[in-house]
């Protein structure tokens, strides 16, 4: 099957946490390290989040740097990148930052049983587009859908649930982890992946890179070596 080349992007405490569980949103990564996403960002086509990152976060998912958005547009690229969300019920609010930032399309992928409900809820949103991605959501759907629409890299940011399918569905090319020099400690907090059986298991690990230091944080970056993609 033909898809984007995808990267996960994550920043995670010592002890595995993407956040805790008070109502504000926990940062764990400094300026530096935000600019460095940002640069990771402006070299991809799409990115990807679930509708609970959505919901939580209420993200713009923006190129925040004008140098680079003037790059892309130089290059005959929106300023910013294609947005894609997952949502099994497509019950997501169409006045959403997510959805109403940025100069670039959006596209909201639900289940057969949601997609009549989630279009109708879209139908006036400007530059959204609702696809029925199965029942339930299929992540290789998902996929072959953004390649037609010219995708060819594709940044995956979370959350939980998204992390632990593309990894257990051997559907991640390359991981960068950033680290931060604290622990969070909270049962009820998410982590960066769920249980599961994970296509990079002991028997076929990710292959470590690099380790860098950025902004007081390691930053670990694992490529897969799964032969064609």
């Amino acid at each position: 099957m033909e898809r984007p080349y995808t990267i996960l992007s994550c920043a995670v405490s010592l002890d595995g946490y993407i956040d805790d569980a008070s109502p504000e949103r926990l940062r764990l990564s400094g300026a530096e390290d935000f600019d460095e996403v940002d640069a990771v960002r402006a070299e991809c086509d799409a990115i990807m989040v679930g509708a609970g990152t959505v919901r939580k976060d209420n993200p713009r998912l923006l190129v925040r740097s004008e140098e680079r958005r003037l790059r892309r547009k130089a290059e005959g690229r929106t300023g910013d990148l294609l947005k894609a969300v997952l949502s099994e019920s497509g019950r997501l609010d169409p006045a959403a930052r997510f959805f109403t930032t940025g100069d670039a399309g959006k596209v909201v992928y639900t289940g057969s049983p949601a997609y009549p409900a989630a279009e109708q809820r879209f139908l006036r949103a400007p530059g959204v587009a609702v696809v029925d991605a199965g029942d339930p959501v299929g992540l290789r759907t998902v996929l072959a859908d953004l390649v037609r629409r010219g995708v060819r890299r594709l940044m995956v940011e979370g959350g939980t649930r998204v992390h632990t399918r593309f990894l257990t569905e051997g559907l991640a090319d390359e991981l960068r982890l950033a680290v931060a020099p604290f622990f969070v400690g909270d049962a009820t907090a998410p982590r960066f992946t769920g249980p599961g059986v994970f296509a990079d298991g002991p028997g076929s690990p990710l292959r470590l890179e690099r380790v860098r230091e950025v902004g007081g944080m390691a930053v670990l970056h694992y490529r897969a070596d799964r032969g064609e993609r």
